[in-house]
């Protein structure tokens, strides 16, 4: 006979209690008044104990879901999902289109659940999932902007460069490194702060494990906030991505690739960009005029 499911995270702890409490002389009804629980629990619990290694130091609760299905998928199925997935590690989505035109009905659900219980989901169970305040409107510089990395070249030579852009005037700041993460992160922003002719109050990020909660914590610590872009809303980190592309071909590709000549050329060509490069989202004006243009207007 199993035993009933309970959640309590010390009932574990509390049974073994129980066990060693009759192992040492105690009646099972003592024990049982002793612990406030029925003859037949303490009795249960002595029979799972001894089932056990002698070192285990608790009874575990054990989940009282069904180890069977009566619509459960064969085996054959499941063997045939596994097999698509190692072949190219395509998505859900594929593996039910090849299992459809195989004549294999099955629905998407299935699939995932089968990928997930055989540890081959790409989302980790053990990610934080972000809330999303609303999107400042960005009247002013600094009220809302937006922070990214580029990737460059495959991942044993990869140089990467952090970028900013405000927004309302859509001045910039980047920043080449040769690693990115938390640290970097926060050094960037605070590198930005100081650079930049106003305050920032609100960052925006995607969801890389470079502006993960560490990175939440500093950045409210130091009085701004820190907001993630939708999941797949490609246009709330828009503005940025438009300028990571115009980064990349009107500077990155013109120049070697290195960590050093990008460190020269990045500072140039942003002083170029906030300061000379007219923006039709700008109506041709220029970042710096835009600031002027706003501050003169409040």
């Amino acid at each position: 006979m199993g035993m009933a499911y309970n959640n309590n995270p010390n009932l574990p702890r509390v049974r073994m209690q129980a066990v060693r409490l009759v192992r040492h002389g105690a009646s099972i009804r003592e024990t049982a008044r002793h612990f406030g629980y029925t003859h037949g629990a303490i009795r249960r619990w002595i029979e799972k104990a001894n089932a056990l290694p002698s070192n285990i130091q608790i009874i575990p609760t054990v989940s009282s879901r069904p180890h069977h299905h009566p619509n459960e998928l064969s085996e054959n199925i499941v063997s045939r999902i596994l097999e698509i997935r190692s072949e190219r590690n395509q998505c859900a989505e594929i593996i039910h289109y090849k299992l459809g035109q195989e004549d294999i009905l099955v629905s998407l659900s299935s699939v995932k659940r089968t990928l997930r219980r055989c540890g081959l989901s790409r989302f980790s169970k053990w990610k934080k999932w972000h809330q999303y305040p609303a999107r400042p409107t960005p009247e002013k510089p600094g009220l809302l902007v937006e922070i990214d990395t580029i990737h460059d070249g495959i991942p044993e030579d990869c140089l990467y460069v952090y970028t900013l852009i405000d927004v309302c005037s859509r001045m910039t700041q980047a920043i080449p490194a040769l690693a990115i993460n938390t640290h970097y992160s926060l050094k960037f922003v605070e590198k930005a702060r100081m650079l930049l002719p106003f305050a920032l109050q609100t960052l925006q990020s995607d969801h890389g494990p470079e502006f993960s909660k560490w990175f939440t914590k500093r950045i409210i610590e130091r009085g701004m906030a820190h907001r993630h872009s939708r999941v797949r809303r490609p246009s709330d980190n828009g503005h940025l991505e438009r300028f990571n592309r115009t980064l990349q071909e009107e500077c990155l590709n013109r120049v070697p690739r290195s960590l050093k000549s990008w460190q020269k050329e990045i500072p140039e060509y942003l002083r170029y960009y906030n300061e000379e490069r007219p923006h039709m989202g700008l109506e041709m004006k220029t970042p710096i005029q835009k600031i002027t243009e706003v501050d003169t207007s409040y």
